[in-house]
């Protein structure tokens, strides 16, 4: 359920304050350039990652000043003091305890790690967005939500999957369902995958300098890798005399075995022998650690911009083209979902849409006119 949209986590609905029984004022700041100016104006003012909020001493007109600060702008200040219980080092205030329980609820259930993050951030901006106790909260206001995640530009498939999410947290942790009947879904956008030539995908290769860098991209091209799936590779994973790489536990939970390209064979040979890598195919910075995903995101968006390619292109869209090739190539749809690890062909089907392969043998009318 991983979710690209840039737009996912857009600031909440105003400034926020609270008073915390530790002697402090938490202030949610919603994140503008011009909002950070300020905030850092303020003296003994530190930012809490932990919360995601700033903590201010707090003083006799502290909170005056602050709403003086913020002139102009929706300013909110909490009646209630969070207990001492829930100061500064707390996570959640108390009425953010459902989504402690959410989030064993969901790793019980065998969610994915990128899956609990997802539906329980949902589901926090929900409930700041509500500004009320969850118990008082009904369908309407998930309406409401909903309308306003549409207005700030959030794809269909996010406001969905909040709908979803919010469902989840009432269904299960708060035991009093939403009548999501009445709440119209936005339809689904169909979107076709971003596919980048065989020229492309070669000018990509050549503008990565780091050999581990570039070796991780050619598995994932060759093989049509997940990025979350490549950077958990595990040295014992590529068998070089089947010629095939083992992927473990990918996407719902699901093993599967690709083909070892000879060209990436050649590139993990030499890089093993570099590098010497010990459990992890392509060990992180941090020692026991994988690479992680974000790094693999910025070397493809740097490899774009060096090799030229103006397509607006992920670590995905080597997948995306590794299954486009495929096809247009002769490989039957079947082992190319197969490769792929599509649950559905259904899902494998929408490369019939970007591939060239029929399209560009059609002619068009207008060369018929002009000539």
């Amino acid at each position: 359920m991983r979710n690209r949209n840039r737009n996912f986590d857009l600031p909440d609905q105003g400034i926020r304050i609270y008073q915390a029984g530790d002697g402090h004022i938490h202030v949610h700041l919603p994140y503008t350039p011009e909002g950070l100016r300020k905030i850092k104006s303020v003296p003994g003012r530190k930012w809490n990652s932990q919360i995601k909020k700033w903590i201010i001493p707090n003083s006799e007109t502290i909170v005056q000043d602050l709403v003086a600060l913020f002139a102009g702008e929706s300013v909110k200040v909490a009646s209630s003091v969070i207990p001492a219980g829930e100061n500064s080092l707390s996570p959640e205030p108390r009425k953010f305890d459902c989504l402690r329980e959410m989030r064993i609820e969901l790793r019980l259930g065998g969610a994915a790690n990128s899956t609990r993050k997802v539906y329980v951030g949902h589901a926090r901006r929900f409930l700041e967005f509500c500004d009320r106790d969850p118990q008082l909260v009904g369908t309407e206001e998930l309406r409401q939500y909903a309308l306003h995640l549409l207005e700030k530009g959030l794809s269909h498939s996010s406001v969905n999957q909040c709908i979803s999410a919010v469902k989840f947290l009432f269904r299960k942790i708060l035991k009093c369902p939403l009548s999501t009947v009445e709440i119209p879904r936005p339809k689904m956008e169909h979107k076709l995958p971003t596919v980048l030539s065989r020229e492309e995908i070669l000018r990509l290769f050549q503008a990565v300098t780091n050999p581990k860098h570039r070796t991780l991209l050619m598995l994932v091209y060759s093989g049509g890798l997940r990025v979350g799936e490549v950077v958990r590779l595990q040295v014992g994973d590529v068998d070089a005399h089947r010629k095939m790489i083992h992927i473990r536990q990918g996407k719902r939970r699901k093993d599967r075995y690709v083909m070892l390209s000879k060209v990436a064979e050649q590139a993990v040979e030499i890089y093993i022998q570099a590098f010497r890598p010990t459990k992890w195919l392509f060990p992180g910075q941090r020692p026991g650690r994988h690479l992680t995903e974000r790094t693999v995101e910025k070397v493809v968006d740097k490899a774009c911009k060096r090799a030229g390619i103006g397509k607006k292109a992920a670590v995905h869209t080597l997948r995306h083209s590794f299954a486009t090739h495929l096809l247009e190539a002769g490989t039957d749809l079947r082992h190319i979902q197969l490769l792929l690890g599509h649950k559905s062909s259904k899902t494998t089907e929408i490369y019939t849409h970007v591939s060239k392969k029929d399209i560009a043998s059609i002619r068009s009318p207008l060369d018929d006119i002009m000539e």
